[in-house]
Parts: C-alpha cells; structure tokens; sequence
C-alpha cells in the first residue's frame, strides 16, 4: 500500500514520529537520520522528512496544540464538552484542519508511532491527542521519547532507548487541567461578558477563570492598600565627620517617630569631637547562585533586561529549539551529572566569551554544581547544552543565552567571601554607626559578571578611642510609604508562593490579564477601573473562585492524579459540583452585575481612544472618531458633538496607532504608527507642522 501524502509514494512502513513544532522536527530527524541528512517534503504547506536508522522514519511537526476543548451548547451554565481539532473552536485556525489531513494521511502506512512532544504536560497532552484523533487511536501502543535538550546525542539517545508507553498519569492530570480550567473559564467568562452585554449592547469580552481571577486579585488587593495608605512623618538623624581629610556620613540607627523626639536628640548630638568606641570587621562567605528553574529565569531577566515573564518563556523557547539551552519550562534547580558537566564546558571554552572561565572550571578536581531543594521529575535545571550559535541571535536571545551560560559557570564556582565592618561612634554618648562592605575573594561572582557586582567600600585605618571631628548634625524629615505596587517580577513571585498556576502557564496568566485591559504598565502594574469592577463582582457573589485556597487546592488535585493518587472524573465531577451554585447566583444577579460592568467598559473604551487634551479649545479631549458618511477615522474634539469645537486631524486608515505625547514644534498629538508594510513610525497629526518642512 502506497501513502497517499507526496513525497512517500512506494515507501514500506515506517516508523511516525509527532514533534510539537516544526523546529523540533527538524532537528529530531536530522540528529536520527543515519547519514544526518533528511529528505524535507511538504504536503499542501505541511512540512514533515524523511530519516532513515535502522528503518524508515518520517517526523512530522504539530503547531503546538491541534485539538482543544469546546461546548457546542451556548450560554451559560455548560458542563458538556468534548476534545475537537482547534478550527472547529477557535477563528483563524483553518490551516489546523489541513495540518491534521496530513498527519493522518502520513499514519495511514505507518506501524509504529513515536510521541517525540516535549516531554512535560502540554507536550504529552499535543501528542496524545494527535495520536488518539488523527491517527486512529494510537495512543495506546506508541512509544515516548523523553529528553531534555535536542542535542544530537540526546535526541538518539532518546530514540535508542524510548520509553515503552506514554506517561499516561501525566496525560490524566494534563487533560484533567485544561478541562477545570475550560469549566471555570467558560462559565464564569460567559456570564460576565453576557452580564455586561445586556447592559451596555455591546459586546467585550470579559474573561476570568480559576488562576485570572485570584492573580487579579492580589493586585486589587495592592492597589486598594495603596490608596487607603495614610503617611505618617518620621526622622533620621545623621552626622558629617571628618578622618585624615576624609568626609564620611555616620547613621544614627533608630527613626524618630516625633518631631520633638528628633530634635532633642540633634541638640543633644552637637559637638565638636566624637570618639570612636568600637571597631568590629567580620568576614562572612556567600554560597553560589542556584541554577535557574523557569521561574526564576523569568525573575533574574525582568530585574536586568526589563523582560516580561511571558518575554523571557518565548525566548527560552527559541533558544531551546536551536539546542543552545535544555528545555525550560522545568521547575528544578538540580544539575544531575548525567548531563555531563565536562563535555559542556569544554565545548563552551571554544567561545572567546567564555574560553577564560570554562577553561579555569576545567581545571577543578571534581565539578560540583550548587543546587537547590527544588525538583522536576522530567527535567533537570535550565543549562547550556554547550552548542555555540550559529548565526546572529536576536538581542532578547543573546542576553538570555549571555545569563544561562554565566549562571552555568558561575553554579561551580567557589564561595564568595566578603568582610563587613562596622564602626561605633559616639556624640556625647549617642551612638552613630558607619559599616562599609567589601570584598576579599570573589569566587563564584567572577564567572557572573556583570550579572553581579563586587563590593569594594574602603574605609580608613580606624582604632577605637580614635577621636573625630564632626562637621555637622543634620535631621531629616520623611514620610512612611505604601507598599509598591507589583510589578511582572514580584507578581509571578507571589503566585508561585501562592501556589497558583503552574511554572508553564503563570506568565501567560499575567500576559492575559494585560491583554484584557484589566492591567496596564511594566514597571508598576496599575490596576483599571474594570479590573477593579471585575474582582469586585466575583468577591460579591462568587468569593471563592479569586480565593488562593481554592486553585490550590485544585493544583494539588492534579498533581495526585499525575502521582496516581487521584481520579480524574472525581475532580471534575467535583468542579461541575461547585460551579453549579455559582453560576446560579451569577444569572440571577444578571443585570446588577451588568449594570455595574457597564460603565467600567465605556470608560475604558473612551480612554483607548483618547489622544490627548485640545490645544485649541483647552477644555475637550481628542478622540479618535471615525466619519458616519466616508466610514474613514480621524482625530477630533469631544467639544464638536456641542458646537464649541471643531478641531480635526486626519490618520492614517490602515495601522495600529498610539499616542505618545505632543509635538515639541506645534503642539499637536504625535502619534506611533503600526503598519505591517514598514517599521512603526512617529508621526505629527498637524499637517502644517514646520517639522514635515524640514
């Protein structure tokens, strides 16, 4: 029997192996085709090749997930659903239905199947429903490739020695997931955009679910601590003093909690000499850094390149599919020596970067990484596989690879040690302390450069009794501050301390709570008026789903089902049980909850378009309108519709755009432009502008 699939007319059986993206295709079937050249077909845009070891093999990638979870029923409550190709559920996924034509062409002449997916939750979920869907319930007989990195080596390793089924607890809890997570989703979604739609007539999508929602709330929670903050004053009292020539600022450790207190102590501080009561120098050491898990990846790139979390998981991935790191999305921080510590380094010392230190490392008597108490099951911390790039990384991809290398190093490095000395000095028997921090060995801290920095505050020869000449006692006045709000770092912190989410998906939970407008900024999360409304409609008739203690419980859940300890259709049947309830009280209050998501979403929508305030008339907003005659937008006063203002600017009609402030020549809006055809663009909305002369 021929295969019908171009490219494999005549072939005899053969050996199928799904990947979950084409990249991993490619490099599955180079690193196992004996002579590491494949043959590359495509089939009606569908990529898949040729190998050939010990046998046939034909690789074909998926697109990440090619089935999902959908409800034929509309409204709300639905609990019946059922597994479909994603162009059944989800717009602009119709090349899913060819993508899947193909795969199950190519299985048709197939007598042995390979899932190769990522070997973690989502990547048994993608080939387990490939293999159950597209390919006639395969499921059940294929083997699994587990490995870390796609490396050469790895990968025919992995294929020599596959594994005789697939994990099928891990597929029980991957499954179970997305179902919880379609239920709460569906429902709770539905009933707040159906909710505010019957209120307002228009349609917005309002979503939340059972990680949204909790996450959403600690930054209510934050935003509503910061503005019921009161100041209070307090304040710190320090002195000058002068040592051979030398000006230093001394501390007086306590604040001051009233402004009788601090002045009392200032007067009572002024003299001309203090003396030196006590020098004390201890040195202390400072262990490496552990090895990065994907959480703290995400941490360590947000606090030096101001990556978002759902950034550095894109472009972990990237360099994960060019074999330059292993798999990322792991929460271990042990190093096993399985990994082969050796050949890593040695393979590294090929790059001028790092030939110094790799080098130096290899010249240990034994390599013995740091390690944390964290574990992964299928996968070891994030390390460099060793291979050097090939061509140009994009800069997000170079500073990453830059900071996974440097911490591989710097996990074998010795202890830091550091000495810090602290000095006591009185003012007519008030004590003031003056410490400095500096650094005798650097250890580990070398090989992370500049990821961190040397300590090198030097104070002069001290001895006790010493006196000194004091310059001046000055008094401060401060005011106690909020909290800070979270910010993309500290927010995936608290989820993981609240044990929400998982280390695959709590990126993309905050990248969706942006994406809803219920969040803006990047430094600083601010919290919206509909983000706020939201939560505060979920705490009112559905407190428990926005309730740590709830996904928690549920996580827990599916990681029993994952160690065979619990049953899926008990957890569901168990979600179904609670969700009945809440969806009741949520239709029941119906138009309440509309009436007050209503004007949250109208705000919102006038602030997308405002661009700025009217330079002509001063009192309006520019807004961005479109023509009810030509149908074409442009920028215009919100003083128009009463007659007092008719200022207008044209846009372009095609393009994204966003405002960005006032042209410093004429003062008129500037805008960026987004248009697929060029690269973004500035541009004044004036134009007379004397900048479009120049």
């Amino acid at each position: 029997m021929n295969c019908r699939v171009c490219g494999l007319e005549g072939l005899g059986k053969y050996t199928l192996i799904i990947t979950e993206k084409p990249d991993a295709a490619n490099r599955i079937a180079t690193a196992l085709d004996a002579e590491g050249k494949p043959k590359r077909n495509i089939s009606n845009g569908v990529p898949y090749y040729q190998a050939y070891r010990n046998g046939e093999i034909v690789v074909v990638p998926a697109l990440g997930h090619l089935y999902t979870v959908t409800s034929k029923q509309k409204g709300y409550p639905v609990f019946d659903y059922q597994w479909v190709p994603r162009y059944q559920a989800e717009r602009g996924a119709a090349k899913i239905r060819t993508w899947l034509k193909v795969i199950s062409q190519l299985a048709e002449n197939a007598d042995r199947f390979v899932d190769a997916c990522d070997f973690d939750v989502e990547g048994s979920i993608i080939g387990y429903t490939i293999l159950k869907y597209a390919c006639g319930g395969k499921e059940t007989s294929a083997k699994r490739m587990k490995y870390s990195t796609l490396t050469e080596e790895e990968l025919q390793e992995s294929y020599t020695h596959l594994l005789p089924t697939m994990d099928f607890a891990l597929v029980e809890a991957g499954l179970t997931r997305h179902e919880v997570d379609w239920l709460y989703g569906i429902n709770l979604s539905r009933a707040l955009t159906e909710a505010a739609k019957a209120s307002s007539g228009q349609y917005s999508t309002i979503s939340t679910g059972r990680v949204q929602g909790p996450t959403l709330k600690f930054l209510v929670e934050r935003e509503q601590t910061i503005k019921s903050f009161t100041p209070k004053p307090y304040w710190t009292l320090t002195a000058k003093i002068a040592i051979n020539d030398i000006t230093l600022e001394i501390q007086y450790p306590k604040t001051l909690q009233t402004l009788q207190e601090a002045t009392s102590l200032r007067d009572a501080c002024k003299t001309n000499e203090g003396i030196i009561q006590k020098v004390t120098a201890e040195e202390y050491t400072q262990p490496p850094p552990l090895p990065f898990d994907l959480g703290s990846l995400q941490g360590e790139a947000y606090k030096l390149f101001r990556y978002i979390p759902m950034r550095t998981s894109n472009s972990a991935q990237r360099l994960y599919l060019a074999a330059l790191i292993s798999y990322p999305r792991t929460g271990s921080q042990k190093l096993p020596p399985t990994i082969g510590y050796e050949a890593i380094l040695k393979k590294l010392s090929r790059a001028p970067l790092y030939a110094k230190q790799a080098t130096e490392l290899l010249s240990k008597s034994s390599l013995k990484p740091a390690e944390g108490k964290k574990t992964d099951p299928a996968h070891p911390a994030i390390y460099p596989t060793g291979n050097l790039p090939q061509k140009t990384l994009a800069l997000p991809e170079r500073n990453l690879f830059d900071l996974i290398v440097k911490r591989f190093l710097a996990v074998f490095g010795e202890d830091a040690i550091h000495q810090s000395t602290k000095v006591t000095i009185s003012l007519n028997g008030n004590s003031f302390f003056l410490s400095a921090l500096r650094t005798l060995k650097a250890g580990w801290m070398r090989f992370y450069q500049p990821y961190v920095q040397l300590k090198d505050a030097v104070l002069p020869c001290l001895t006790e009794g010493q006196p000194v000449s004091i310059k001046s006692v000055n008094l401060k006045e401060h005011w106690t501050q909020p909290p800070l709000r979270y910010n993309p770092r500290t927010l995936l912190e608290k989820m993981e301390e609240e044990e929400i989410g998982t280390k695959a998906t709590r990126a993309a939970t905050i990248q969706t709570l942006s994406d809803r407008k219920y969040v803006s900024g990047t430094d600083q999360l601010f919290v919206s008026e509909l983000g706020f409304e939201v939560v505060d409609v979920l705490t009112k008739y559905c407190p428990d789903v926005v309730s740590s203690e709830l996904t928690r419980t549920l996580e827990r859940q599916m990681e029993e089902i994952q160690q065979g300890k619990q049953n899926k259709q008990v957890v569901l049947q168990t979600v179904k049980d609670a969700l009945k309830p809440i969806t009741s009280t949520l239709k029941a209050n119906e138009t309440t909850i509309g009436a007050q998501l209503k004007d949250a979403l109208q705000n919102l929508r006038l602030q997308e378009r405002v661009v700025g305030n009217c330079p002509k008339c001063c009192d309006g907003r520019l807004v961005v309108l479109r023509s009810k005659k030509t149908g074409k937008r442009f920028v215009g006063c919100t003083n128009y519709f009463g007659g007092k203002c008719g200022l207008a600017y044209p846009l372009p009609q095609t393009g994204t755009i966003k405002a960005i402030g006032v042209c410093k020549s004429c003062g008129a809006p500037m805008m960026m432009v987004y248009a697929k055809s060029r690269k973004p663009w500035k541009l004044c909305l004036n134009p007379q502008c004397s900048s479009k002369e120049r």
